[in-house]
C-alpha cells in the first residue's frame, strides 16, 4: 500500500490596492472585492496546502508607481522574516505598475523563496516562463501609468489654457471656490498699493519701508520681503490671466490692477538692479569660503555676493553682504558690504597662525591625551605644523573644507573679528593627519 504524501503548508497573504479613495466609504468597496476574491483563490488551492495568514495587507488610495505604500512596507518586512511563502493578488498591477519597483520585489521574493500569483491571471512566478509573462504584463501596467500620467499633464494644460485654476498656493488677493478665483476686496487693495508705491517710488527697498509704516503684513503675519514684492509685481495672474509653461491664457476670475498699472511698473522692473540676481547666482558658482560662518555686527548672517566691472575687462568683485538687506532692503540697523579678500584673507591668517602655533596644536593634543594617554604625539604634531606652512599650495576647495572644519563662526564687531573655533573640527583633522593605526584610534575616540 502506497504512503500518502503529505503536503506542506504554503501560508499565503492577500495584498489588496486601489489607487484613489473614491468608493472606499461604501459598505462594500473595491479592496473588499479583490480580498474576498483573494481569499476564495486560496480556498480552492487547499489541495495544495495553501492557507491564509491571520493579516491582509490593504492599501486603500496609494499608487502602484513606487513602493512607499505602508502595506506593502509590511508586506516585504514580514516576508524578510519568514512568515510568508505565498502572495496572491487580484492583478499582477496592485501589486507594482513599476517594471523597475518590481524587479526589486522580485529579489526579494527569490531571496527568501517566496512566490505569487494572480487571481485573474494565470501566472507561476516559480518557472521562466511565468517570468517572463510577468514582465509583459507589467510593461503594459508601466504603459498605461505613463499614458494617464500624460492625459493629466494634457488635462491640465487645458484646463489652464481655459483659465481654469488648478490648485497650489492661493495667491494673494484671492479665494478658491468651485475652482474659481475670487478676488478679496481688502488684499486685492493691498495689490493695488505694492503696484502704485513701485510705480511712484522705482525701488522695492522703499515699496517695503511704505507697507511697514502701514503695518502691512502678509498673510501669515511676517513682514515682505524683496522677493515676494518682485513675485507679485511679475505675475500675470492679477491681470486675469492664466500662466503655463511660459504661455499666459485669458482666465476665468477678475483683475486686479490694470493695463495701464502693469505697463508702469514693467520698464522699472527690468532695470532695477537686483542684487538678488546675484545671490542665485553666486550659488550655482565654487562656495566661497566663509559662506555659512561670517556675521555681521547686528547679528545678521553675511551671504557673498559678486558683480563684474565691465570697465575693468570683465573683472569679478567679490564681496559678503548682509542677507537681511538683500531680502528685505536696507534699514536702520542694516550692515553695508565688505570686499571677500580682505575679510578672507584674515580669517586665512588666524587659521595658518592656529595650526602653527605650538599653544593651539598642545591645547588640541591634551584633549585628546585625556582619553589615550599612551599615543604618541609627534606624528600628528608634526602633520598639523606641516599643513600650516604648506596652506598656500593647497587647492582652494581643501582649504574651505579645512576652515569649516575648524571654524564655528566668525563674528565681525566694530572694532575686531571674533573666531569661534570648533572644538570636534580639531580633533577630526588630528583624525585625518595621525598614520593609520593612531588615526584609527583617534576615531574611535571622536566617534565615542
Amino acid at each position: 500500500m502506497n504512503e500518502v504524501q503529505k503536503i506542506k503548508p504554503k501560508r499565503c497573504a492577500v495584498y489588496c490596492r486601489v489607487s484613489s479613495d473614491e468608493g472606499l466609504d461604501q459598505a462594500f468597496n473595491s479592496i473588499d472585492a479583490q480580498k474576498e476574491s483573494g481569499h476564495a483563490f486560496i480556498k480552492s488551492q487547499s489541495h495544495e496546502g495553501w492557507i491564509s495568514v491571520k493579516d491582509d495587507y490593504d492599501d486603500p488610495a496609494y499608487s502602484g508607481g513606487n513602493m512607499e505604500r505602508p502595506a506593502l512596507q509590511r508586506l516585504l518586512k514580514d516576508i524578510k522574516a519568514g512568515r510568508i511563502d505565498m502572495i496572491v493578488v487580484y492583478k499582477i498591477d496592485r501589486l507594482s505598475r513599476s517594471l523597475a519597483d518590481f524587479a526589486k520585489m522580485v529579489e526579494v521574493f527569490d531571496e527568501h523563496k517566496v512566490s505569487f500569483s494572480a487571481v485573474t491571471q494565470q501566472i507561476n512566478s516559480a518557472t521562466s516562463m511565468g517570468r517572463l509573462m510577468l514582465n509583459v504584463l507589467l510593461s503594459f501596467a508601466q504603459f498605461e501609468r505613463e499614458v494617464t500620467s500624460e492625459r493629466i499633464r494634457d488635462k491640465f494644460a487645458a484646463s489652464k489654457a481655459k483659465g481654469i485654476f488648478m490648485g497650489g498656493a492661493v495667491p494673494l488677493g484671492y479665494r478658491v471656490e468651485n475652482r474659481k478665483l475670487w478676488v478679496i476686496p481688502e488684499e486685492a487693495e493691498v495689490i493695488r498699493f505694492i503696484y502704485e508705491e513701485y510705480a511712484r517710488v522705482r525701488r522695492t527697498v522703499d515699496v517695503l519701508q511704505a507697507l511697514e509704516q502701514k503695518g502691512i503684513k502678509t498673510r501669515k503675519g511676517k513682514a515682505y520681503s524683496r522677493q515676494s514684492i518682485f513675485a507679485i509685481l511679475r505675475n500675470p495672474l492679477y491681470q486675469g490671466l492664466m500662466a503655463h509653461k511660459g504661455k499666459t491664457y485669458p482666465g476665468l476670475h477678475d483683475a486686479i490692477v490694470t493695463q495701464e498699472m502693469v505697463d508702469a511698473v514693467r520698464p522699472i522692473l527690468d532695470l532695477e538692479p537686483s542684487d538678488l540676481r546675484s545671490l542665485a547666482q553666486s550659488r550655482h558658482n565654487p562656495p566661497a569660503l566663509l559662506r555659512g560662518l561670517l556675521f555681521a555686527p547686528n547679528g545678521h548672517r553675511m551671504t557673498p555676493g559678486f558683480t563684474v566691472k565691465k570697465a575693468n575687462g570683465g573683472h569679478r568683485y567679490q564681496y559678503y553682504q548682509d542677507l537681511h538687506t538683500v531680502r528685505f532692503g536696507k534699514t536702520a540697523d542694516g550692515f553695508g558690504l565688505i570686499t571677500a579678500s580682505q575679510i578672507e584673507g584674515i580669517v586665512i591668517k588666524h587659521v595658518v597662525a592656529a595650526l602653527q602655533s605650538p599653544e593651539s596644536i598642545q591645547a588640541v593634543w591634551d584633549e585628546i591625551r585625556k582619553q589615550h594617554p599612551d599615543i604618541d604625539e609627534g606624528h600628528v604634531l608634526l602633520a598639523m605644523r606641516n599643513m600650516g606652512a604648506m596652506w598656500s599650495e593647497m587647492f582652494p576647495q581643501e582649504q574651505i573644507r579645512i576652515v569649516r572644519l575648524l571654524i564655528e563662526r566668525v563674528q565681525i564687531t566694530e572694532s575686531a573679528i571674533e573666531i569661534d573655533w570648533l572644538h570636534s573640527g580639531w580633533l577630526q583633522l588630528a583624525c585625518e593627519l595621525a598614520p593609520n593605526s593612531i588615526g584609527a584610534e583617534l576615531a574611535e575616540m571622536e566617534q565615542a
